[in-house]
């Protein structure tokens, strides 16, 4: 069965489809994509079934997943995207467009440089001198008079990123 097809599922026929909420909300989105992600294809001689509960394939929350995260605004391709990264707990930001963060989450002017041309120091960091090239944070540091093993600063993760 395809996405979009009527279900023959009796559970599908007496209980009709999930609605979609008239507005979204983030717990609507990360809900969707828990929906699409949980309850993926799993091929048996029979046909295509749901994963998580067995059910002929697309089951209704991922059918409902997937409008929802279609109304959000990802396409297809992203929504399979999502599926095969297999990460239930994956962010999608919100709202959504495709080109990058909405403008609400993009700061409105350039920002504010000293009258040398350089940007002002962050409150609780040291500026560094003209000429010097301050250490990227992650990086080992050796200190003089010390062991001469590096220390790792302990602002870096030690962890890769999710995603």
């Amino acid at each position: 069965m395809r996405v979009g097809e009527q279900s023959t599922d009796p559970i599908d026929q007496v209980l009709g489809e999930v609605p979609v909420p008239a507005s979204l909300t983030p717990e609507d989105v990360r809900l969707a994509v828990r929906a699409v992600v949980v309850h993926t294809a799993e091929e048996w001689p029979s046909g295509p079934l749901c994963r998580n509960d067995g059910a002929s394939y697309p089951c209704r929350l991922h059918r409902w997943g997937r409008r929802v995260l279609e109304a959000h605004g990802l396409n297809g391709r992203q929504i399979d995207a999502l599926i095969r990264h297999g990460n239930p707990f994956v962010h999608v930001p919100f709202p959504f467009t495709a080109t990058g963060p909405s403008r609400a989450d993009r700061p409105a002017a350039p920002a504010a440089r000293t009258q040398a041309g350089r940007m002002p120091t962050p409150p609780g960091r040291v500026p560094t001198p003209p000429g010097r090239v301050p250490n990227p944070v992650g990086r080992p540091v050796i200190r003089p008079g010390g062991s001469g093993r590096p220390v790792v600063s302990t602002t870096a993760p030690r962890w890769p990123r999710a995603s």
